[in-house]
């Protein structure tokens, strides 16, 4: 096994904690909970509700996978993390599923947490895998 790789994305979302945007070990590629700050106005209020927050996490996370060569399509897995589950959990799986190809989702676990850094109301992290 080789020594993990840490990805930092010049062009993506400014960390709100000390980590790496993605750690690569072995084609195995964990990136990192993404919030809803834009990357160009990192500062910016929140975009206004599930479904724009939603939006704005993905674009994150595409942002991260495509600054180590990978897209959407390499995702085996993701967690997502929901401050209003139950207000908020179908408007975030009918944005969530506008991203993949039908029949093409990656594994999943969806969990209600009390807060999320930023004042956000989702969060997701993910796994992928290099081909």
């Amino acid at each position: 096994m080789s020594l993990p790789i840490h990805h930092m994305i010049a062009s993506g979302p400014r960390p709100v904690a000390p980590f790496s945007h993605a750690v690569e070990a072995d084609g195995w590629v964990f990136v990192t909970g993404q919030m809803p700050t834009h990357p160009a106005a990192p500062d910016a209020p929140l975009p206004d509700g599930i479904a724009a927050q939603t939006k704005r996490v993905m674009e994150n996370l595409k942002l991260v996978l495509a600054g180590i060569g990978l897209g959407l399509e390499n995702i085996t897995f993701a967690r997502i993390y929901l401050t209003q589950f139950e207000r908020d959990y179908a408007v975030l799986n009918e944005t969530y599923k506008t991203y993949f190809e039908p029949g093409k989702l990656p594994g999943r676990t969806t969990i209600g947490v009390t807060a999320l850094a930023v004042g956000a109301l989702v969060e997701i992290d993910l796994v992928a895998r290099r081909p």
